[in-house]
């Protein structure tokens, strides 16, 4: 099950100057976001543990960025 909206597919896909949006393309950018974010979160948690922490700081997302 997916966790991102495709209406949030659409109006990013739209904001970058498109003017239609086929439901295959929406699905497609939702699925890779999803994969990148889950690959982000890991990263970020892995960070947090080593900083001593449970808790994901902003800190540790843009760390993960970065790595």
């Amino acid at each position: 099950m997916s966790i991102l909206a495709l209406a949030a597919m659409e109006k990013l896909i739209r904001k970058a100057g498109a003017k239609r949006v086929s439901e295959s393309a929406k699905k497609a950018l939702r699925d890779v976001l999803e994969k990148y974010g889950e690959k982000l979160s890991t990263k970020a948690v892995m960070l947090a543990k080593h900083g001593g922490r449970t808790t994901v700081k902003d800190e540790d997302i843009e760390l993960a960025l970065k790595t």
